[in-house]
């Protein structure tokens, strides 16, 4: 049996080598171990020179060798069966390239393979073997971490790139000028923050790491603090070419923009699409993972070892689902972005995994996300959140404008808004919608009309214009999009009679042609045309951008006045992201080309924006959004008749009201440095308090745990302003099990490195069992092994299984879809009830949980 699924491993092998590009050399002798580069052709000197055991060392013999163009070894090949992890021959591969001088292995069980490079660090897992060309030029690639870690970064790492002698330049050193000298030169200098953010991958990469992540708010440059990262990878050579992978086309323009902007001078960036041919010629390449997914591109047009550092913007995103395998697909370095913070993470109900919940998908995808990236413990490589660009002065906090109508306040409520439906001939039925059905089965025309009346009525105006500031509005559906920018226009034909033909409110999702193309020109003030009231002042013509989901994530446009949430919203990342399109501090005069009106505008700097919330999205997540537990939504009740006066709804379940609505509630509230609850689900300050306890250091250092245990439930837990408590740490911690506060405090005291995972932990709980139990395991049992992992770690994590096996209701194990009856037959007699006997008696079960 070994040996055939040994022989079917190298045949996958060899299929694999050929697929990538590699020749077997064949000198009639059947040296079909040794592959070439399909274009070099040996002499029958070259082939003599190979003698008879070419692939032999002193270590023994290898089971596959590729040689360069010189017929140099250059890749050792070493194959295990398909029932092995390839790692099991890791120390003798090394043995084997050692030998010969290799710089390279492959490590592979003919489905799951492993690329490594001897001189940096650990193998990692690859989908594709690479191509000869791709590891001739990754064989130039000789990276020195030193270098990285010890490279200085300056508040003028970026300009220093952008115009080179810049300090000894007339504009800089004339401190009056300086300004006009910066702005003329478009010279970004590096934030404090942002300055942290390479120190802390520098100091990752000194620990060991590879994958690293950065948590930034809205509005705080992660495309700057990406470029600088970028430069430091290029610049002290630890990478050749950079991937950076955005999730939708915008961004792709976006990104390749300001790289172009930041590092041309040194770097060259392309896109990918625009430059398929001569991709190879630049050192930063920008694409969607959407168009390297198609047809498998990715796999078909690139080889692993072509990028040294990826970069995934909105990580959550652009690795999500099948977008995961571009990313795992490259070797190297791998950082993700993300503006949305894992503490917004919703706990979903573990009970019904198959949920499709889109909160439960939000939360497995973000958790995803941070174990990726090697942030298990939910704290990322660097943090820097709103509320802290808010403190320095770089971004701003909304004025909440709650306009709730009639209509939706009846829609928010736990009756809903309910109308009787005929049923049958004669009969009747209660119907109630609910704030989610609007646009999908409740349509109100006069809903729509008052919202847009309120938007324009209480919106912020340009500080230049006068006009309109600039806004966006996020809809239901691209039906409902249509609707709104309709009725917009409308109402800006009879307010502004003649100045604009259609074109005040613009539709922009994706069944509108050149959708993205508007998106652009609207950050960029001629969407539709510009200077519709200054001639020298250049602001888009339209004035306000109807979404659905198009310009919410990385979007960035810093003169938005007026942001309008016309729909519910139960997602608290989609929430943070909408909001955060509003939260970039702007300067009007930029775009002022009068500089005689210049000193006659008031407050040019925009200082708020503001926020109308129609559906109390803000109030859901002040007061009703439960961070910590499983949200039921509340059952519908009856109002009794007195909504009956509207007509019944016609068949299918939809309604259409077709009366009046009227403003219910119209709020204006500042959000002040507080920020809003969602922007204060950060936990670090319990880190920060517990370490600045004397008497809590002084019983974790004398190991008085139960006593420091009792202290912080009594002294930190339920106190006013953060409110920590041992749910909310655990969540925070991103761990899939309960964590004891004893191991929280222990984490946090450095005396244990990291939260272990379930599996882990189930791992260590395995191993302990063989060593107990080593004497009684029978020798022939060696193969029955996995088996009995497979059953120890069902029992102790499953109470249903447990349930099922204590009370022997074999049974049902033939309709168990997690252990079935062919599971516990692989499992020795012996251990069928010594291994229930032994978790109940020795493994603490609640740590599962």
């Amino acid at each position: 049996m070994a040996n055939a699924k040994e022989a079917q491993a190298r045949i996958k092998i060899n299929k694999l080598l050929e697929s990538a590009g590699w020749r077997f050399f064949d000198d009639g002798k059947g040296k079909a171990n040794v592959a070439l580069e399909p274009n070099v052709k040996l002499s029958q000197a070259q082939i003599n020179d190979l003698g008879e055991n070419f692939e032999s060392t002193k270590n023994g013999f290898v089971d596959f060798l590729l040689l360069d163009e010189k017929s140099f070894p250059l890749v050792v090949l070493e194959a295990k069966s398909e029932d092995k992890n390839p790692l099991v021959g890791k120390e003798q591969a090394r043995k084997y390239a050692k030998s010969l001088d290799c710089r390279f292995v492959i490590l592979s069980n003919g489905n799951l393979h492993y690329f490594w490079d001897l001189q940096q660090g650990n193998p990692h897992i690859i989908t594709a073997f690479p191509t000869p060309d791709s590891l001739k030029s990754y064989r130039k690639f000789e990276p020195d971490q030193r270098r990285l870690i010890t490279e200085a970064v300056g508040r003028d790492y970026i300009v220093q790139t952008q115009l080179p002698g810049y300090e000894r330049e007339a504009g800089w050193l004339n401190a009056d000028e300086r300004p006009a000298f910066i702005a003329k030169n478009k010279l970004r200098f590096l934030r404090d923050y942002q300055k942290k953010a390479l120190n802390a991958i520098q100091d990752a990469v000194a620990e060991g790491s590879t994958r690293f992540l950065f948590e930034m708010a809205t509005g705080t440059g992660k495309t700057l603090t990406s470029a600088a990262v970028i430069k430091l990878f290029l610049r002290t050579g630890n990478a050749r070419r950079v991937l950076f992978l955005v999730d939708r086309l915008e961004l792709e323009d976006q990104a390749a923009k300001a790289f172009k902007d930041y590092l041309k001078n040194d770097y060259a960036t392309v896109i990918y699409k625009e430059r398929r041919d001569d991709w190879r010629k630049a050192e930063i390449v920008v694409t969607t993972v959407q168009s390297l997914l198609f047809n498998n591109k990715y796999k078909r047009l690139f080889s692993p070892t072509d990028f040294d550092l990826v970069i995934s913007d909105e990580a959550h995103r652009s690795i999500g689902g099948n977008a995961r395998a571009v990313f795992e697909y490259f070797v190297g370095y791998k950082l993700g972005l993300t503006a949305t913070p894992r503490d917004y993470l919703k706990s979903f109900d573990a009970s019904k995994p198959t949920t499709r919940d889109p909160r439960e998908q939000e939360r497995r995808l973000l958790l995803d996300t941070y174990r990726t990236f090697g942030c298990e413990s939910g704290q990322p490589t660097f943090r820097y959140s709103l509320l802290d660009g808010v403190k320095d002065g770089f971004l701003i906090n909304p004025v909440v404008v709650d306009a709730r109508t009639d209509i939706t306040t009846k829609l928010l409520s736990e009756q809903g808004y309910a109308v009787m439906a005929p049923v049958g001939e004669d009969g009747q039925q209660e119907q109630s919608f609910v704030s989610k059905d609007f646009e999908k089965k409740f349509f109100s025309k006069a809903t729509n009309e008052l919202f847009c009346q309120t938007f324009i009525k209480n919106g912020l105006r340009d500080p230049v214009t006068g006009e309109f500031g600039k806004g966006l509005v996020f809809a239901v559906s691209q039906n409902h999009a249509a609707k709104l920018t309709q009725i917009l226009n409308e109402l800006a034909d009879v307010l502004w009679p003649g100045k604009y033909q259609s074109d005040f409110a613009v539709q922009v999702t994706s069944s509108v042609s050149d959708a993205q193309q508007y998106t652009i020109n609207f950050t960029n003030n001629n969407l539709l045309g510009s200077a519709n009231f200054n001639a020298l002042y250049k602001t888009s013509k339209a004035r306000v951008c109807v979404t659905v989901g198009m310009m919410t994530t990385g979007y960035d446009c810093p003169d938005i006045l007026n942001l309008a949430l016309m729909r519910p919203v139960y997602s608290p990342s989609d929430f943070v992201q909408i909001k955060g399109r509003g939260t970039r501090k702007h300067n009007f005069l930029e775009q002022l080309f009068d500089d005689n009106l210049k000193p006659l505008i008031n407050e040019p700097e925009k200082a708020r924006f503001k926020f109308f919330d129609f559906f109390a999205n803000c109030e859901y997540f002040e007061e009703k959004f439960d961070y910590d537990e499983v949200l039921k939504l509340p059952a519908r009740s009856s109002e009794g008749e007195g909504q009956g006066e509207a007509p019944p709804p016609p068949t299918g379940g939809l309604y259409e009201h077709t009366g009046a609505d009227a403003i219910f509630h119209v709020a204006e509230q500042q959000i002040g440095y507080e920020g809003m609850k969602i922007d204060r689900m950060f936990f670090e300050k319990f880190e920060d308090q517990v370490k600045a306890d004397p008497m809590l250091q002084q019983q974790v250092e004398n190991e008085q745990w139960e006593q420091a245990i009792d202290y912080v439930t009594s002294q930190l837990f339920d106190k006013p302003n953060e409110y920590f408590n041992l749910e909310k740490l655990r969540r925070a911690a991103g761990v899939d099990r309960r964590l004891s506060l004893k191991e929280i405090l222990q984490k946090i005291f450095g005396l244990i490195p990291y939260f272990k995972s379930k599996d882990e932990l189930l791992e260590d709980e395995f191993q302990e069992f063989l060593l107990a139990n080593q004497s009684k395991l029978a020798e022939d049992q060696g193969i029955a092994v996995l088996a009995m992992k497979y059953f120890f770690k069902a029992y102790a994590t499953d109470a249903a299984l447990r349930a099922i096996i204590d009370d022997k209701r074999f049974g049902e194990l033939n309709v168990n879809p997690a252990f079935g009856v062919g599971d516990l037959r692989a499992v020795p007699p012996e251990w069928r009830e010594g291994i229930p006997e032994y978790v109940k008696d020795y493994v603490p079960l609640n740590q599962f949980m």
